[in-house]
């Protein structure tokens, strides 16, 4: 029971990898009666006020309104290691200041729920915006020195998730044994937005903003044209088979309703839904579909995937008697239960 206490102590505040083992070292030997866990109230379906001809709903598959409100009391743990791989622009850990300031993760509090729940857990660090082929080769070369030849599960956020496919259907590389990929909200059949902005640009001027870029940022940026729509229906789908032996899995996710003001996702939310309709905001729900698709997270934003949530948003949702539908940490624990039952 304590390392389920941890895990939620994650989903409701930043938490570092140190104080995660010391409150479960410290509750190691303590029975946590079930009645002292918080949880967050489930609330009603969020689509119930919508009509089932509403277009917004259709080809949604398995629509999952709260199942991931609150953590349950128990998780089985995955037979094999989990591999966390990130998306665009992502990292693994982030110090701005050194050891002044704490960490920032890009699977926050995630990781270390995964962790307190007895999972081992990989995470990799790819090059933020270079091309797939590059992260994927970053990526490969990471699971391999921490998984030292053992089989292992990956569960890919966004862009992660063609860096995976990548890696295993075209490196091959030989101390990498995947055994299932699970995608959130990856990029499948690129990204509508993805068009709008390259196609928008003339070339020349084009090629400016990715000099300055590189210069600016000191990455490449040759992810960019690599999710367009064309890019993927083209060359990459047709050129990245999968692996019959390994299990590909995938969830979409949409929000509910028009992003905030000022919102990052407000106009790419808008130009996808008008080509592609449900989305995240960054990628749609046709696009995320891969393999055998588990269904479509209700009411959830790109960035509440990896925990990364407006938290005054949610507290005020909270106040207000109506509190979030969705904990990522409870996805998350869920995906490795799935695993574990599934013997991976």
């Amino acid at each position: 029971m304590n390392r389920v206490v941890v895990a939620l102590r994650a989903a409701s505040c930043p938490i570092t990898a140190a104080s995660a083992r010391a409150y479960a070292s410290h509750h190691a030997t303590t029975s946590q009666p079930s009645h002292l866990i918080r949880r967050f109230s489930a609330r009603s379906p969020l689509f119930s006020e919508l009509a089932t001809t509403d277009a917004r709903v259709k080809g949604l598959g398995k629509e999952i309104a709260d199942e991931y409100a609150s953590l349950r009391d128990r998780y089985e743990v995955p037979k094999y290691p989990v591999v966390l791989a990130h998306g665009l622009l992502g990292f693994s850990e982030l110090r701005l200041a050194g050891p002044y300031l704490p960490s920032i993760h890009y699977w926050r509090g995630i990781k270390d729920a995964l962790t307190a729940n007895r999972a081992e857990i990989i995470t990799t660090s790819v090059p933020p915006t270079s091309s797939i082929e590059k992260r994927a080769a970053k990526l490969a070369e990471d699971i391999e020195a921490q998984a030292r030849g053992r089989s292992v599960n990956i569960v890919a956020h966004s862009m992660g998730g063609l860096d995976a496919r990548y890696m295993i259907s075209r490196l091959k590389p030989d101390n990498v044994r995947v055994k299932s990929l699970v995608t959130v909200a990856t990029p499948h059949h690129g990204s509508p937005f993805a068009d709008y902005l390259i196609d928008g640009i003339p070339p020349h001027h084009l090629a400016r903003l990715y000099e300055l870029w590189e210069r600016v940022t000191g990455w490449e940026p040759s992810a960019f044209a690599q999710l367009t729509t064309r890019y993927m229906k083209e060359e990459f789908n047709p050129q990245t088979p999968d692996d019959p032996e390994v299990r590909y899995l995938s969830y979409g996710a949409m929000v509910k309703h028009k992003p905030p003001l000022l919102s990052p996702f407000r106009h790419s939310h808008r130009i996808i839904e008008e080509r592609e309709g449900p989305n995240d905001g960054l990628v749609s729900v046709e696009s995320s579909k891969w393999g055998t698709y588990k269904g479509t997270l209700l009411g959830v934003n790109h960035l509440d995937l990896i925990n990364w949530s407006n938290r005054v948003r949610f507290t005020m949702q909270k106040w207000m008697g109506n509190p979030p539908s969705f904990n990522a940490v409870a996805f998350y624990l869920d995906i490795g239960d799935m695993l574990a039952k599934e013997g991976l």
